[in-house]
């Protein structure tokens, strides 16, 4: 028969191999407690998803503008504020990556004291009221 292997089905020979496999990276996940998750909020830091913008290359080529940041927000009150602002907060930041990427010449350094400037004063306006405090992370132009 085609579907054997030395009298054995390649359907009950796979599941055989990958399903002891996937058994254990699901006790080793759960053995670690969610500690690959990155995207999780511990104390008083609300982490961001990467930022991310279109550059030009000087040969016309793209190029991405990331920048990585998170929010410290010690306040409880404002913390679950930012907290369920976050996709609000989100969209603000993009487009302001988005605006000064496209705006970048060709083989200049992005600027992170204008991007923190500008992320900051975005998030005091968008949470209403200063207390939330804008951290950089890496900033990477290619």
């Amino acid at each position: 028969m085609i579907g054997e292997v030395g009298g054995m089905d390649r359907r009950l020979l796979i599941a055989a191999l990958v399903v002891p496999l996937a058994l254990l990276g699901a006790t080793q996940a759960l053995a670690a407690g969610g500690e690959g998750d990155k995207t999780k909020a511990s104390g008083s830091y609300l982490p961001i998803k990467t930022l991310l913008g279109t550059t030009l290359h000087a040969n016309g080529a793209r190029g991405v503008l990331s920048v990585d940041c998170g929010l410290d927000v010690p306040d409880p009150a404002l913390r679950t504020r930012a907290d369920q602002s976050i996709p609000r907060l989100r969209a603000a930041y993009l487009q302001i990556v988005q605006s000064y990427a496209a705006s970048l010449s060709p083989g200049s350094l992005p600027s992170a004291d204008y991007l923190s400037q500008a992320l900051q004063r975005q998030t005091d306006a968008t949470l209403g009221r200063p207390g939330a405090k804008l951290l950089l992370g890496a900033i990477i132009a290619n």
